[in-house]
């Protein structure tokens, strides 16, 4: 079982230490306007664990909670969706509710965030009113109960710019229907289970009727 406390958290004297030679490496070796490694939600894969081991899921950033799940050494996609206030453990989601799993045994995933561009996992969803989109190809299919797939042609992906930024706003339309969903980063919930989002959305729907604005949240974790 991988979960056991960073040599950091022993001595607490070692991280100020480590915390001031990383300072002047990313002073020294990058520009003023340096790019960051990463920003979430974004996908992990398991790393530096044994094949005979797996890396636990708890339910607090704690070696000492309670185990709620587990991951295997060779487990992939796995989306990180926040961290602890100290930074060594990644909220994730197991089942139906969100647990914390040591983030020194996790690896980040480089081309999840292409600019302009959807990850094909990604997938959005409200509660009031029930209503949900994912990407497939070039079309978004949208869904409510009483429309269960109505697709529209993508038109436009916008993004920053700035690799690996989740921020998207994406345009698109079918013959009586336009689209606009605007995605940043934010902690969210779905409203009915205890799972936990990395992506704030809002979508405006045009075309038919007055102008909608509906509200919820996006994951990009495998479905």
């Amino acid at each position: 079982m991988k979960d056991d406390p960073s040599p950091a958290k022993l001595f607490p004297g070692l991280a100020a230490v480590r915390g001031l030679m990383l300072g002047l490496f990313v002073f020294a070796a990058w520009p003023a306007a340096a790019i960051p490694e990463y920003i979430l939600p974004t996908l992990f894969d398991v790393t530096g664990v044994a094949e005979n081991e797996v890396l636990n899921i708890r339910e607090a950033p704690d070696a000492d909670a309670a185990i709620i799940g587990t991951l295997a050494p060779d487990a992939r996609d796995i989306e990180v969706v926040g961290y602890d206030e100290t930074g060594r453990w990644a909220r994730i989601n197991t089942g139906e509710r969100s647990g914390w799993a040591a983030l020194r045994y996790l690896a980040y995933q480089v081309d999840v965030w292409t600019p302009g561009a959807l990850p094909p996992t990604l997938h959005c969803l409200g509660t009031e009113p029930v209503w949900s989109f994912r990407p497939r190809d070039d079309r978004v299919v949208f869904s409510t109960p009483e429309a269960p797939e109505s697709v529209m042609r993508i038109e436009q992906v916008l993004s920053t710019g700035m690799p690996r930024d989740p921020r998207r706003s994406v345009l698109a339309q079918d013959d009586s229907r336009h689209m606009t969903a605007v995605m940043v980063p934010m902690a969210c919930s779905d409203g009915m289970s205890d799972r936990a989002y990395g992506l704030d959305v809002t979508v405006i729907l045009e075309g038919q009727g007055d102008p909608r604005m509906l509200t919820g949240c996006c994951s990009i974790a495998p479905r």
